[in-house]
């Protein structure tokens, strides 16, 4: 029984745990965008419907829970599993590393995407995006948001993206094809880790996969593009 105990605790330093690890915390990252992607369309709603909806999400759980508790708590979940899935890529990406025996001239990728090829790019492009995304909305830095207003979320969104000649709106449809990419890698490798890919599945779970990118990557980029062309202001 001590030896099972110690085989499970010790599972988060194998490849195959840190693979599992990846899933789950891709999962939880999954959950959290497509939410937070609906919430952001309620912005095509206007001003006031968008601002209740940023006020209520600090009501979240009441009266159980108290102002943005909830809201915390969602938070400190993401954040966990944000540092845990850098961790397990980044770890194995070492592995990977250190396996290869012999270095190659030439390194050609056979059986490649783009998706695949470019997700340690995309990777640093998101986390850089998260930074300056908070630095942005969240905590509104001056000099990052020109007119941060607390109690006024949609105005902060319009004029955050229409600063600076619009190049945070640019910048976040960028990371945002970024995300469109990490989503469908992540999430076929999701499958493949938790086993529910086969000769019968693989090809939906594929198109899932790719639906889910272009419609969460879409969804988010709606609303910078619509302030940029002026359908919101």
């Amino acid at each position: 029984m001590g030896v099972m105990n110690v085989g499970v605790l010790s599972l988060y330093r194998t490849s195959i745990g840190k693979k599992v690890i990846m899933a789950v915390t891709g999962l939880i990252g999954i959950g959290y965008v497509v939410m937070h992607m609906y919430g952001n369309l309620k912005a095509f709603l206007g001003m006031e419907y968008f601002n209740h909806y940023a006020e209520g999400l600090r009501e979240l759980g009441a009266p159980i829970f108290g102002h943005s508790h909830l809201l915390w708590i969602a938070r400190l979940v993401l954040i966990g599993a944000v540092v845990l899935h850098t961790w397990a890529a980044w770890s194995l990406y070492q592995e990977a590393e250190r396996a290869r025996s012999t270095k190659y001239v030439k390194h050609v990728k056979l059986q490649a995407n783009p998706a695949a090829l470019y997700m340690r790019v995309g990777g640093v492009i998101l986390f850089v995006f998260i930074i300056l995304h908070l630095m942005h909305f969240t905590w509104g830095i001056p000099g990052v948001h020109p007119d941060f207003r607390w109690d006024d979320a949609y105005h902060n969104v319009v004029a955050g993206f229409k600063s600076y000649f619009y190049l945070p709106a640019i910048f976040y449809v960028v990371a945002m094809v970024a995300l469109g990419f990490h989503l469908y890698h992540g999430a076929w490798s999701m499958f493949q880790t938790l086993g529910l890919n086969n000769h019968t599945y693989t090809q939906p779970l594929r198109l899932l996969s790719l639906a889910l990118a272009i419609v969460i990557a879409g969804g988010f980029a709606l609303v910078p593009l619509a302030i940029m062309f002026g359908i919101i202001s």
